[in-house]
């Protein structure tokens, strides 16, 4: 049985997107993603606001859609997919994010799958397999609903490299929770690397193909996937193997893959390899062999990440952690983007960026809509000045955290019957 593969590369903004072509066929994604089905590109955001390493970068999603579309995928069976949360808006971190800005350029379906799609019980897309879960069937009993749409569609996540307060890191795996997880995901977090294990699962049975593309040119360390401390490492990775992806980034920010439990889960029961010693890296070598020494999401965390884990995890599991599964759930949204977007980002963001912003990549983002790729289509030769600004930062963001605190409170499921299209 061949090894599990996993690529990785330097880059740059001047060949970023080039690279993104070779990054994809040094992984063989052409034999995984058939060309005669439809794709979904499974966009990350984990912040509504832009914050480097939170959420899928624009050139990230440039590079993916040009390299396809170079390797003849026909644009009209592609498409970008969102979910929702009640804490995050998707389309506000689209636009903040400008991937909406890439997916209107190649002239793509843009699909927020909460809001157009059909949506179907697990039993009747999985059947038995449902019998192997190792935790949903006891969160859910009655099953939870996946988008039909996902049956025989190919699939390409595009996360980012970071760490997170629930599962360590988060990457490839944990991109899949918000698509195929309808409501009250939240129920899963005392069982959260349990969750992946299965999700993975699932991916496995209902997908035509799963590939991984993910971007490291900004990685985040501390209490992620949003609190942290961004860093420019210049790497971007892909595999079809998404235990591997995972791994091969939990190596490179400098912990033990299989000291993780959703990777050594899925390892164990053969689902994807997370041991490093037995993937195979092609790209560049001394890339995959870097150590960045990140300090992980557990020692620095914030107030509300230390909350959460008393709730879920700690000495107030028994007194609260029962209300988050009744119509009192609202009260930890509410917190969280209280917390998250009228606090931590108006106060934090600008100055924790800073430099991040000041870099190469920095400054491509923040002059994305101006700058344009050489003739060769390589990449960014020139990425502009420091003109352009993030423009939702300090007073700004509290101000539209306000609405966002009214979508968070409208949307909440225990608030509101959401229209859906049940099978």
């Amino acid at each position: 049985m061949p090894k599990s593969k996993v690529a990785i590369l330097r880059t740059s903004p001047a060949t970023v997107l080039a690279d993104y072509h070779s990054l994809m066929n040094l992984a063989g994604y052409q034999d995984v993603i058939a060309k005669d089905a439809d794709t979904a590109l499974k966009v990350n955001i984990s912040w509504h606001f832009f914050f480097p390493a939170t959420s899928t970068t624009p050139w990230q999603l440039e590079g993916v859609i040009r390299a396809m579309k170079q390797d003849g995928y026909d644009p009209a069976l592609m498409h970008a997919c969102h979910n929702r949360t009640v804490v995050i808006d998707a389309h506000l971190g689209e636009r903040e994010n400008k991937q909406v800005n890439v997916v209107e350029a190649h002239k793509l379906r843009n699909i927020h799958i909460y809001e157009t799609e059909e949506w179907m019980n697990i039993r009747d897309a999985v059947g038995d397999l449902t019998k192997k879960f190792t935790c949903l069937n006891e969160v859910y009993p009655k099953g939870f609903m996946i988008p039909k749409r996902f049956l025989g569609e190919n699939i390409i996540h595009l996360p980012t490299v970071k760490t997170h307060v629930f599962t360590t890191t988060t990457g490839a795996m944990k991109n899949a929770f918000g698509g195929l997880l309808n409501e009250h995901r939240h129920w899963t977090h005392p069982v959260i690397h349990e969750t992946l294990v299965d999700l993975l699962m699932i991916q496995k049975k209902i997908h035509r193909g799963v590939f991984a593309v993910m971007d490291g040119t900004f990685a985040g360390d501390g209490p992620g996937p949003r609190c942290m401390t961004p860093h420019v490492k210049n790497v971007i990775l892909a595999s079809a193997d998404q235990v591997a992806i995972d791994a091969v980034a939990a190596k490179l920010m400098g912990m033990d893959p299989m000291s993780i439990k959703f990777i050594r889960m899925a390892h164990e029961m053969g689902l994807g390899c997370g041991d490093p010693r037995d993937i195979e890296i092609v790209g560049d070598q001394s890339a995959a062999a870097e150590n960045w020494h990140f300090v992980g999401p557990f020692k620095k965390m914030t107030f509300a990440s230390r909350m959460q884990h008393k709730i879920y995890w700690g000495p107030m599991k028994g007194p609260i952690e029962w209300s988050l599964k009744t119509v009192l759930a609202p009260w930890a949204y509410i917190a969280s983007v209280l917390y998250h977007d009228s606090y931590w980002y108006p106060v934090n963001a600008r100055r924790q960026m800073h430099e991040a912003l000041e870099s190469p990549w920095g400054r491509l983002f923040r002059n994305w809509e101006t700058v344009q790729p050489d003739a060769a289509g390589l990449g960014y030769p020139d990425v502009g000045g420091n003109t352009g600004t993030i423009e939702k930062t300090g007073a700004k963001a509290l101000v539209e955290s306000i609405g966002i605190l009214g979508t968070c409170i409208k949307e909440a499921p225990e608030f509101a019957n959401r229209r859906r299209h049940v099978k």
